[in-house]
């Protein structure tokens, strides 16, 4: 394992240090991971999302926010999302941009209300996946984040 101790590397400006390896494996070698795969890929975050949205079909603050003709459209939009965010194929962004979650949701009044309903949702949705106790914290972590992060009015 590198040390921040030890001398900087003649290739690099005065000051900088040799990158610093937090983790290694048995071998030596970085111990690094794919979130997105180990869970299982498209085929999990799919389900995970076509559940939430069960729950959003009869929900009568948050199922306005989705026009039935564009459902389905929501659906690939926010599975995307997900499997790029946690190291799938980069689709999303290909297809639309920059993520910009916070402007996406502008339009929308998202109260702490329509949060917790959002929440709810996705809460039963990862729990219909059935993730190993860290993965389901780390994701249900995120989603938590992201959920208050996108509350843009204290209306009712």
């Amino acid at each position: 394992m590198t040390d921040a101790t030890q001398p900087t590397d003649a290739t690099q400006p005065t000051g900088a240090q040799s990158p610093i390896t937090l983790r290694s494996s048995e071998n030596g070698e970085a111990a690094t991971g794919n979130f997105w795969r180990e869970i299982g890929g498209r085929p999990t975050f799919e389900k995970l999302v076509r559940a939430f949205y069960v729950g959003v079909a009869d929900d009568e603050v948050l199922r306005p926010l989705y026009p039935e003709e564009d459902l389905e459209g929501a659906i690939q939009r926010l599975t995307g999302f997900l499997e790029q965010y946690w190291g799938g194929p980069g689709t999303y962004s290909e297809q639309r941009g920059h993520p910009r979650l916070r402007m996406r949701h502008q339009p929308f009044k998202v109260n702490p209300d329509a949060r917790d309903r959002w929440l709810k949702h996705m809460r039963a949705a990862l729990d219909g996946i059935e993730l190993a106790p860290l993965q389901d914290a780390m994701l249900w972590g995120y989603l938590e984040r992201a959920a208050f992060a996108m509350v843009n009015t204290f209306d009712e």
